[in-house]
């Protein structure tokens, strides 16, 4: 989650929504390290979570991501959830809750539906403080 933390800090610092999402194989191993892109790339797919499964779908050379971990700073929005369960991560670790927005365990809750391909594992809360602190400081400022 450090690592997310970073690429979160880096985001807010390009004038994006601070969100910073790492994967990692069962090893442990880094595969992809992301942030939002959104407003650089003109692109609005282009969350964390997505471009890190993009990342590590490359450099494994296959769209299924099993066995491996997303780290997410902020709880994923229903698309990126979406995009978790085809891509078959094991677990999902997130630091901040996302009331309005959120996917997993707020909003949509898009695992919890039939429909979905695959529910993988859930942690909330992973440095929560950090990045909670993190986006109320990147929207305080924008407020300004």
């Amino acid at each position: 989650m450090v690592l997310a933390l970073k690429q979160a800090q880096d985001a807010a610092d390009a004038g994006e929504v601070p969100v910073g999402a790492v994967i990692t194989d069962k090893d442990g191993t880094v595969l992809a390290i992301a942030q939002n892109r959104t407003r650089r790339d003109q692109d609005p797919t282009a969350h964390a979570e997505v471009l890190a499964i993009r990342q590590a779908a490359a450099h494994l050379g296959q769209d299924r991501l099993i066995g491996c971990t997303l780290h997410v700073t902020l709880e994923p929005c229903a698309m990126c959830a979406g995009a978790i369960a085809h891509a078959r991560l094991d677990r999902v670790v997130y630091g901040a809750a996302d009331p309005k927005s959120g996917g997993t365990d707020h909003g949509a809750r898009v695992f919890d539906h039939a429909q979905s391909h695959h529910s993988p594992e859930v942690v909330s809360g992973v440095m929560e403080a950090q990045a909670a602190d993190l986006l109320q400081s990147f929207f305080a400022m924008k407020r300004r």
